[in-house]
Parts: structure tokens; C-alpha cells; sequence
């Protein structure tokens, strides 16, 4: 199709369709990056040449510096602050001792357990030796009582079989009744000591109950020196947590106390504790995105990104998608999600923890395409159209395919060739690049 546009007629009533347009456009906010100007120029279009380039579709975000591991130190103990040998920004190695409490009162403690362990051991000797005596004591009557009845048992048994035999010897006349009586008194005499014997056996029985009682007194014991031996284990734990080492290699990126400041015990107290110094481990540098709930479809791990930083500028940093979130953040009814990238250029030390970053998600890139503004292509029944200067210098309308675009440049897959000039209405142009530069900052909290 071609239009040769000679009657001012018609550019007058060109120049009305693109106010019209580009009030339209405004009002109803809807309108793609990509929809260009209408079918009419301002009194001052600008030519532009088709040309090859590379083009991306980027997703853009805000978002802020974070270090790899991040440890607030906190001490176990309480008390007053000795020693702080490290100051902000001071690099640390995993095992420094970093903080160091008074150790008057806990050193008391120790001794004061170390008494009462001491006194513990004497304790259980004494109730041992007490126990050992008293056991040997006990065999000795044992046997002393067993050996009793054993004796008096065959003194019983001789003196009772020597009265049966007088007894025996009366009935035929050979004894008398008198020499009969005084051998059964002896038999029964005899009897009543092994009866003696063998209560007095009994009655050791009782003696093994006190001993059962004396072996009580020992466990007791032993019981009472283990509580000393933790208690004391307790005192010198209490004692070393009075020094506080750093977990990690790391800088020192915060300290919140000075020597002499007294300290409250990060898990006695309920409050959580004082928080002394904090470490950060910056081995690995990552920035922690905020990207917008539209766009966060399109993040995936493994996606590379362009960052930025206001501390640095002309400086670009490379990273890499490590993590996107599965749930997202609502903050005044706008939803976004935290992407955490990681920061693989070799300049990534000069990025701090909590510095400001601009963030380009690069979603898809095209090289050695032919790409045109997109100011350029205009919608028209929805067919995309550029205007194309001729060698004659008429204008010439003519439809095109595009591809993927990134706000500014979109790709013409069909429809032109490269070194052709295309013709822009500047007004329009900038007018568009104003509104979509107010939309992106309106979409991304005030940052491109």
C-alpha cells in the first residue's frame, strides 16, 4: 500500500487523528509500550535507519544488598564488658575471641563448687568406710552366732542321748532315779542353749536391715558428689561463656556495646539479651529484588541479571536467579515477590550489605535482529504498520510483524530490511516515552 502525502488537507487532518490518538491513549492508560504513532506527523518528524542490534526483554526491580550469613553475637553470661578487641569493619576468623566479660564473680563460683565437691568425696568416704566396718562387723557375729548353735547343738544332742541311756538303764535296775533326773536337767539345759544360739542367730537379721540402711547412705552419697561434680561443671561452663568467639569468618558490620557497658544474658534474661556485635559473612554477595506480581511468572532460577548501584555509578554487576519466592509480600494492596540473586562478577566486593540496587532480569535475548523504536509502529484495525520514507522521499505505510520488545527498541521480524529509514513523529515519541517512564515509575515504587 502506498500513500503519497501531498495535500495539506490530509496532514491536517492527520495531525487531528494523532491528538486525538494520543489523548485516547492517555486517558484510557491500556495502550502497549509498543503501539507507535498514528497515521499523521507533527511539523517536526524525526527520520530513523532500520538497523541490526541486539534486543532484550528485561523484567526491571528495586531491591537491596544482603551478605551471605549474617549473625548478631550475643553473650550467655551477664556482666561487665572487659575486652572488645574488634571495631566496625574489622575482619574476624572463625575461633577470635571477640568480647570478654568480668570474670570475678563467676571465678568465686567455681571455688564455691570446687568446696562442695571436695566435701562430697569426704562425704561418700565416710559413708563407705561406715558401711565396709559395719559388714565386717556383721560377718564376724555371724559366724560367732552360727558357730554358737553348731556347739551347742551337740552338746544338746550328746547330753540328751546320755539321759536316754540312764533312762533306759533305771527300767532294768541298773541306775537310780536321782542320777536319771540330773541327766535329763542337763539334756534340757543343753536344748535351751541351742534355742539361745539360734534366737541370737535371728536376731543378727536386724543387723543386715541397719547394714541395708548404711548402703543407702552411700548412694546418697555418691548422689550428692555427682550433683557436685555438675554443679561444678556448671560454674566453669558459666565461666568460659564469659568469652564470646566468632562463629565464622566474617566482618564486623555492627557494635552496639563499648568496654564497660554491663550486659544482659542472651537466654537467661527475656528480653533476648544485649546484642553485642554482628558479623557478616561476605564470601557471597547477594541482592534481594522486590519484583512485581506480573512479572514474577516470568523469573525463574538460573535467569541472568544486570545490576546497578547509586553508590557506584557507570559501575554493572552480573548475577544469577538463586531463589524466587513462593509467597509474596502485601504492602499497601501491592503484591511483589523476593527474588534473591547472586552477585558473580568479580567486582562484587564493592556492593555492602543494605546498599540500594537496580535490578534487570534479562527474560529473553535476541542478537543480529532488526530492531526499530517503539515510537515507530503504530496499531491500526490491529494491524502494526510503520511509516517508511521511499528513495523519492513520499512516505510509504506498511505493514509489519514485530517480536519481543523492551520498552524502547521492539524486533521487526518481517516486513522491513535493514539500511531502510523509517519516519517517527518526535511529539508523539516523546510524549510516549514520557508516559511509559511515569508508568514505570508509578509500577516500581519511584526507581527505572
Amino acid at each position: 500500500m502506498r500513500i503519497i502525502m501531498n495535500d495539506p488537507g490530509i496532514w491536517r487532518g492527520l495531525v487531528i487523528a494523532t491528538v486525538l490518538a494520543v489523548f485516547i491513549s492517555a486517558g484510557s492508560g491500556c495502550k502497549k509500550p509498543e503501539e507507535g504513532p498514528g497515521m499523521g506527523f507533527s511539523m517536526d518528524p524525526v527520520n530513523v535507519s532500520v538497523e541490526r542490534t541486539t534486543i532484550r526483554e528485561t523484567v526491571v526491580a528495586s531491591g537491596t544488598v544482603a551478605a551471605n550469613q549474617v549473625v548478631d553475637l550475643k553473650c550467655k553470661a551477664s556482666g561487665e564488658i572487659v575486652s572488645l578487641p574488634f571495631d566496625i569493619s574489622d575482619q574476624v576468623r572463625m575461633g577470635d575471641l571477640v568480647v570478654e566479660l568480668d570474670t570475678t564473680d563467676e571465678e568465686r563460683n567455681v571455688e564455691v563448687s570446687q568446696v562442695n565437691l571436695s566435701q562430697a568425696q569426704a562425704n561418700l568416704l565416710k559413708a563407705q568406710q561406715n558401711l565396709d566396718i559395719a559388714e565386717e562387723e556383721y560377718e564376724i557375729s555371724k559366724e560367732s552366732a552360727e558357730l554358737e548353735l553348731e556347739i551347742s547343738q551337740l552338746q544338746a544332742d550328746e547330753a540328751r542321748a546320755r539321759a536316754d541311756r540312764l533312762w533306759a538303764l533305771k527300767e532294768q535296775g541298773f541306775a537310780g532315779q536321782e542320777e536319771c533326773d540330773a541327766a535329763e536337767t542337763s539334756a534340757r539345759t543343753a536344748e535351751a542353749n541351742v534355742e539361745r544360739a539360734r534366737i541370737s542367730l535371728e536376731q543378727l537379721r536386724t543387723e543386715e536391715a541397719s547394714l541395708e540402711l548404711r548402703r543407702q547412705d552411700v548412694r546418697l552419697a555418691q548422689a550428692s558428689l555427682e550433683q557436685s561434680r555438675i554443679n561444678l561443671n556448671i560454674s566453669q561452663q558459666r565461666l568460659e561463656d564469659t568469652k564470646v568467639y566468632s562463629p565464622m569468618d566474617g566482618v564486623v558490620t555492627a557494635r552496639n556495646v563499648q568496654v564497660g557497658t554491663i550486659i544482659s544474658s542472651g537466654i537467661s534474661n527475656t528480653g533476648g539479651g544485649t546484642t553485642i556485635l554482628t558479623i557478616s559473612d561476605l564470601s557471597k554477595i547477594y541482592v534481594l529484588a522486590s519484583v512485581d506480581e506480573s512479572d514474577i511468572g516470568r523469573v525463574v532460577p538460573g535467569m541472568v541479571a544486570e545490576i546497578t548501584a547509586d553508590a557506584f555509578p557507570g559501575q554493572k554487576f552480573a548475577g544469577v536467579v538463586e531463589r524466587v519466592a513462593q509467597q509474596g509480600s502485601n504492602v499497601s494492596n501491592v503484591v511483589t515477590f523476593e527474588v534473591k540473586i547472586g552477585i558473580t562478577s568479580d567486582n562484587k566486593n564493592l556492593l555492602m550489605p543494605e546498599m540500594t540496587a537496580d535490578v534487570e532480569l534479562v527474560i529473553l535475548e535476541k542478537a543480529d535482529v532488526l530492531a526499530v523504536p517503539v515510537a515507530a509502529v503504530s496499531i491500526e484495525d490491529g494491524q502494526r504498520r510503520v511509516a517508511v520514507l521511499t528513495a523519492n522521499g513520499d512516505i510509504e505505510f506498511r505493514n509489519v510483524e514485530v517480536g519481543i520488545n523492551n520498552g524502547e527498541l521492539i524486533e521487526v521480524t518481517s516486513g522491513l530490511k535493514g539500511g531502510e529509514t523509517l519516519v517517527i513523529d518526535e511529539g508523539s515519541a516523546e510524549s510516549q516515552w514520557r508516559s511509559g517512564f511515569s508508568q514505570g515509575m508509578m509500577r516500581f515504587g519511584g526507581r527505572r
